[in-house]
C-alpha cells in the first residue's frame, strides 16, 4: 500500500485528491492493485488496505425526487433508500442510472468519490462516520482510497449527517 505526499497528488492526483489538497485537509492516500474479477469494489478495498469493513465508505448516488443525491455508507451494508430520501427533506429515492451517475460525477463506477464530483450534489453521510477518527472513500478511481477525518469530509461535501446504511 503506497502512500502518495501533497506534493505528488497535486502532480498526478485525481480531481478529490486535487480538492482536498486546495482544501487544505488533512488526508492520506491509499492505493492497491485492484481486482476486475473481485465482486465487491468496497470489500475489496476494506481487504485490500487491511481496515475493518465499518471504517471503509462507499460512495453511492441514488435519485430523490428527482435530483441525483450522494449516499456514503459502510461497506460492510447497505444503503437505507427511505431513509436517505428522509435525510434529504424527499418522499422517494431509487439508486440512479449507473451510466447518469458516472456522467454527473465525473468518475467510473467503483470509483466515484464523494469529493471533487463534476457537478456538486447534495451529499448525506453515515451517521456511523463519525465513530471513527478517520474513514476511508475513494479517492476517484479503482485501487485508490483516501483517509480522513469524517468532519473533514463531512465539510468539504456539506454533507448531512444521517443514520442512512442499515
Amino acid at each position: 500500500m503506497a502512500k502518495k505526499t501533497k506534493k505528488q497528488q497535486q502532480s498526478g492526483g485525481t480531481p478529490a485528491t486535487v480538492a482536498l489538497t486546495a482544501a487544505g485537509a488533512t488526508y492520506t492516500v491509499h492505493s492497491y492493485d485492484h481486482d476486475p474479477a473481485h465482486p465487491s469494489y468496497g470489500e475489496e478495498a476494506a481487504e485490500a488496505t487491511g481496515v475493518s469493513p465499518d471504517r471503509v465508505f462507499k460512495t453511492l448516488v441514488a435519485d430523490v425526487d428527482g435530483t441525483l443525491t450522494v449516499a456514503v455508507v459502510p461497506v460492510a451494508g447497505q444503503l437505507d433508500l427511505k431513509a436517505l430520501a428522509a435525510a434529504v427533506g424527499g418522499k422517494r429515492a431509487t439508486m440512479a442510472d449507473p451510466a447518469l451517475a458516472e456522467r454527473t460525477t465525473g468518475y467510473v463506477r467503483g470509483g466515484i468519490s464523494p469529493l471533487g464530483q463534476r457537478k456538486k450534489l447534495p451529499t448525506v453521510l453515515d451517521a456511523s462516520a463519525s465513530a471513527h477518527a478517520t474513514i476511508y472513500v475513494s479517492a476517484g478511481r479503482r485501487g485508490l482510497e483516501v483517509e480522513l477525518a469524517p468532519e473533514d469530509l463531512r465539510k468539504l461535501t456539506e454533507a448531512v449527517l444521517a443514520p442512512i446504511g442499515r
